[in-house]
């Protein structure tokens, strides 16, 4: 019996884990007290990963599809399916034909991270998609824009902060989202025993609203209404402190103007008053810092909501400054050193709806429109990387009859769920426990600088490979199947791009941290760090502005054409367009600190107790529809209808309700034993693929009308 030490990589905290492990069977885990990041602290999704890496459900070797059931088949097999059907799909089609969606769990794997995006780059097609337009678009456009780099993202300084103002995000449930804070409870202990505030601003009264100082209920979709009248009260009151290295503020104020708390209060749910005072509160503040996740992404307004948020911190002088939102300094600094790109928008569109690009992917959206209308350029053949988009994506049943009408499909996944089923080839990676991990990407997001690598805890089981040995293999066959090809015949020779990419291939992603590492000039290494095995503690966030500005000339422009051009719609719902008509309700989403999106509802210890997929409404809105308590109810939007069971909460705003997403496994052909059982409806049955962002294009998922009524 042995201990080991690690992270959990399941969620954007990254904590730390004490593992006891014997005869190579981790047989109990406790947060790592000693990890500087997490400081001991653990949810119960990583007491499942024991229940994970045991599933009798989880695929180990790779299986193709043989009528209505599975067909156990060697690597070497299927490597050779899934390269000959999407090669056979390029050649005959072109390489668009072939479309790429990337799921959530992409980006928690180092080896996908390391090995996944050179395979998928080498598919050379413009039909890419990935969680990212379901989620956090809208922040990484306003990164681009106002700090030159899409994931340049300002983090809050919650340990130092006096004042934190929280919209549309519950990080008592998520441990931080966008902004990696594990042991959020504590940190807000802190924060009030040295006098600080936490007001939270969510159309439900959330964990995170329980441990606040105020929470104030807001109408979804009107966020951005809300920020404008704050920046509106901040201007006009004089108190802005506005670095020497930013322009755009006297527009901003001319923007602004219109948006006063009194034209604003109706359409938002709050009162003048009340604005007035959260306004001045938090300019008046020594240091404080406005913070914005899910619910003000996903909706109408999304991106100019992210815009509005880091205006609000940059007028008030709360942009790189303690206490207020700070760049981090990450030991592999993917934005610094040029890893990641800094992004591109709008350079081409998509094929149907003429939806702009963002970095390369188009918004998830669209899709099901790609793969449905015939065409030059329209999806043959699709490759899903650990993702789920049938219960992931609006519009989810249209998708799911589009994904069982390809001519080709492959998932990288451990699991036969929604959307894998409809696959022709499975490849199943490892799990958690049996692979390296270093977190490329929320380290990067930390609320302190951190460094860690978690060697593997268990070895894998026999036949089982890596999700890198998997790209690695691919892109070695693919690469050597297009050089064979007719159509593709004068790609035969091998590119100087090309060949770093199948160098870079080859090396494992212990091999690339180590080297990204040293490089660094930190004096860290892989060796370095597995000595630490708790992680490094690199310090605080720490003032860097503006030399850490992306842009071209260190500087930041507050004024955009992409975002100004959206204010006179903006304008539009502040003075005639109503919220809701009727017998309207406005639906959002709800996160539960067990569930994560629609993959760990396998997992016993995670779904026992009371049930959590019910659609939540005020007591009043359903006693004036004659619906009770606990009864089945029908919800229906432009989209589609479901059925679900109700729970009166006054812990919603009145003419909102909440369904959680992730849910809806009851679909034949899912091989999930346990996630079969547990009842509920997809909320994406009812969130509509043609809503979405006006500038980003991200999916709409909050504030979505519908109408509720008794079966």
């Amino acid at each position: 019996m042995t201990k080991k030490y690690g992270s959990c990589n399941l969620c954007e905290a990254v904590c730390g884990l004490e593992f006891t492990v014997e005869d190579n069977t981790v047989t109990s885990i406790r947060g790592d007290k000693d990890d500087p990041l997490s400081r001991g602290h653990i949810c119960p999704k990583a007491l499942s990963l024991i229940d994970l890496h045991e599933d009798p459900d989880r695929l180990i070797k790779p299986v193709r599809r043989v009528g209505d059931g599975w067909q156990e088949i060697d690597w070497d097999v299927a490597y050779d399916l899934v390269v000959d059907g999407l090669v056979s799909t390029r050649e005959r089609y072109g390489p668009s034909a072939v479309g790429i969606y990337q799921g959530n769990p992409s980006v928690h794997s180092l080896g996908s991270m390391t090995h996944g995006i050179p395979f998928t780059s080498m598919l050379r097609t413009r039909n890419r998609y990935s969680a990212t337009s379901l989620d956090q678009l809208p922040h990484q456009l306003v990164n681009h824009l106002l700090y030159g780099h899409q994931l340049a993202l300002p983090i809050p300084d919650i340990d130092r902060t006096d004042f934190f103002l929280v919209l549309g995000g519950n990080p008592m449930a998520s441990n931080g989202s966008m902004m990696t804070v594990p042991d959020f409870a504590n940190r807000v202990r802190a924060l009030k025993a040295r006098g600080g505030t936490l007001v939270v601003v969510d159309p439900r009264r959330t964990e995170t609203a329980d441990v606040a100082d105020e929470h104030h209920f807001v109408r979804p979709g009107t966020d951005a209404l809300l920020l404008m009248a704050l920046i509106h009260v901040v201007v006009e009151s004089g108190r802005t402190r506005v670095a020497e290295y930013v322009d755009g503020v006297d527009q901003v104020a001319r923007i602004a103007a219109d948006f006063t708390p009194e034209a604003v209060a109706p359409a938002v749910g709050m009162s003048p008053k009340d604005i007035v005072s959260l306004a001045t509160r938090f300019a008046s503040a020594e240091a404080a810092v406005a913070y914005g996740r899910m619910g003000v992404s996903t909706q109408r307004f999304g991106t100019v909501c992210q815009w509005a948020i880091q205006v609000l911190n940059i007028l008030t002088g709360n942009l790189d400054r303690v206490g207020g939102s700070l760049m981090t300094d990450p030991a592999i600094d993917l934005v610094g050193r040029s890893i990641v790109g800094r992004g591109h928008f709008d350079k081409w569109r998509s094929r149907v709806r003429d939806l702009p690009e963002f970095a390369g992917e188009f918004p998830a959206s669209t899709l099901v429109d790609e793969m449905t209308t015939p065409g030059g350029g329209q999806i043959r053949a699709m490759a899903v990387l650990s993702g789920n988009p049938v219960l992931s994506v609006p519009g989810g049943r249209k998708l799911d009859d589009a994904f069982a009408h390809l001519d080709f499909m492959v998932s990288f996944d451990f699991y036969i769920n929604e959307t894998s089923r409809h696959a022709n080839v499975i490849l199943p990676p490892t799990m958690s426990l049996e692979r390296d991990h270093y977190d490329l990407i929320f380290q990067a997001f930390g609320v302190r600088n951190t460094a860690k690598f978690s060697p593997a805890v268990v070895t894998k089981k026999p036949g089982a490979k890596a999700d890198w040995e998997i790209y690695r293999d691919l892109a070695v066959r693919y690469q050597a199947a297009l050089s064979r090809s007719r159509t593709d015949r004068v790609r035969r020779r091998l590119t100087p791009k090309s060949l770093k990419t199948e160098a870079r291939l080859r090396l494992s992603p212990r091999r690339t941290v180590d080297l990204l590492l040293r490089t660094a000039r930190r004096g860290l290494s892989v060796s370095t760090l597995t000595a630490s095995p708790h992680g490094i503690d690199l310090g605080p966030l720490e003032p860097s502005l503006p030399a850490k500005l992306h842009t071209r000339n260190k500087r930041i422009h507050l004024i955009h054409d992409v975002v100004v051009a959206e204010l006179p719609a903006l304008h539009d719902v502040l003075h005639h367009a109503p919220v809701t008509t009727g017998e309207e309700l406005l639906m959002i989403g709800r996160r539960h600190l067990r569930s994560n999106n629609s993959w760990m509802h396998n997992a016993p210890r995670l779904t026992k107790g009371r049930p959590r997929h019910h659609l939540w409404a005020h007591p009043d809105d359903l006693a004036a529809r004659g619906i009770d308590d606990g009864s089945v109810v029908s919800v229906t939007s432009a989209a589609g209808m479901v059925r679900i069971e109700v729970h009166a909460s006054d812990r919603m705003m009145p003419g909102v309700v909440s369904m959680p997403h992730g849910f809806g496994h009851q679909r034949d052909g899912v091989a999930l034993a346990v996630a079969t059982t547990v009842v509920g409806a997809s909320a994406n049955d009812v969130t509509d693929s043609q809503q979405v962002d006006a500038v980003s294009a991200n999916a709409i998922l909050n504030g979505v009308p519908v109408t509720i009524s008794r079966t």
